[in-house]
């Protein structure tokens, strides 16, 4: 039985790694020994160590239904308005990209009448861009259209409402398609063809994360971690010349069976999507939150938990629910064509198992 986790008035969901209790890389409390993980190129500014005096600072709280923190290196007193800078890139992704707010640049996008042109923000249509990139990448594993059928089994906004029938589900799918947007990159705006709903929760958090750090370098901060909702994005070094370490998430019911993954985020984004975070259940059993656009079902391929490497979290995230969609063989020969650094982790018959893909594996120490 998978631990269940509470869910309010959210749009995101879990948190994919935490930082260690300890100043790592040393052993973690539980595990005799973390495999470690460094980024095979290392920027001179990223091991530039801060002024002597420095030390870090935090700030955080709530945004997106989930929480938000950074942490930063500072010499001196940091600028008197850095946090009002990091809650206004905040504020910007949800005013442009939240389902759970009726007046959104993304909601009314949604509602615009049939064969329309949108003229869309400059960060929504990033976004969105790149979010219709992977689907067609994915082939539909990933796809930013499939609100409707999230709604129907109970994620979106309207709340849980009990598992569909196989009609409902048919009937949506006509809605579902990520070919049925058209986008103009030269206007910045998207055709609504007509009952399309784009839900970019699956990207939209690590956007978030790319953009507040963003934020922080324009503000002269150069070292700091990132997180919202467990996405995380680490630039820089300690006071101690530590870097960001951060403690890869495993399913909670896991135990021994996966081995703690502790990884030196420099220059790093972190993004993972696990089944365990939430879900729904019934007479009949449990259902993830994550669904499969191609079944319009959730998905029922033994993952547990999709881990995914890269430069920006925008892209990890994607990855992540892509790959989680995919399942352990069609995922991991996907991601190691595309040179991407992804950890799968799924359940068999004798019970755990863990694969990764050679990008991955050529960061172990």
């Amino acid at each position: 039985m998978r631990a269940k986790r509470q869910e309010g008035a959210s749009e995101g969901s879990g948190a994919g790694a935490r930082a260690p209790s300890t100043p790592a890389p040393p052993h973690g409390s539980q595990d005799a020994a973390p495999r470690v993980l460094i980024p095979p190129a290392l920027s001179q500014e990223a091991l530039r160590l801060p002024a002597a005096h420095a030390r870090v600072r935090t700030m955080g709280g709530l945004t997106m239904g989930t929480g938000w923190s950074a942490k930063f290196v500072a010499g001196g007193s940091p600028p008197a308005d850095l946090e009002a800078l990091v809650l206004a890139e905040l504020d910007l992704v949800i005013e442009q990209m939240s389902t759970w707010r009726e007046d959104s640049h993304l909601s009314r996008f949604n509602a615009a009448p049939a064969d329309s042109w949108q003229v869309l923000p400059e960060a929504l249509f990033v976004v969105l861009e790149h979010a219709m990139h992977v689907a067609r990448e994915s082939g539909g594993a990933y796809d930013p259209t499939v609100g409707p059928l999230v709604n129907l089994w109970g994620f979106g906004p309207q709340g849980a409402r009990g598992r569909p029938s196989h009609a409902e589900v048919a009937a949506l799918r006509a809605r579902v398609g990520w070919h049925r947007i058209e986008l103009d990159a030269s206007r910045k705006r998207a055709r609504q063809p007509g009952g399309a709903y784009v839900d970019l929760s699956g990207i939209a958090k690590g956007y978030a994360v790319d953009a507040v750090g963003r934020a922080l370098r324009r503000a002269g901060v150069t070292s700091y971690l990132v997180e919202i909702g467990g996405e995380l994005y680490g630039h820089g070094v300690k006071p101690d010349g530590q870097p960001w370490w951060v403690d890869l998430e495993r399913p909670p019911d896991a135990g021994e069976a996966l081995p703690l993954t502790r990884v030196a985020l420099h220059g790093l984004a972190v993004a993972t999507s696990g089944d365990y975070r939430r879900y729904a259940a019934d007479g009949r059993g449990e259902y993830s939150h994550t669904i499969d656009p191609r079944t319009g079902r959730p998905i029922d391929n033994g993952v547990a938990s999709v881990t995914v490497l890269h430069p920006e979290c925008m892209v990890a995230d994607a990855m992540a629910t892509a790959l989680t969609v995919m399942g352990p063989e069609e995922g991991l020969a996907w991601a190691s064509r595309r040179g991407l650094a992804a950890y799968i982790a799924w359940r068999a018959a004798g019970g755990y198992q863990e694969a990764m893909t050679p990008n991955f594996a050529a960061m172990m120490e």
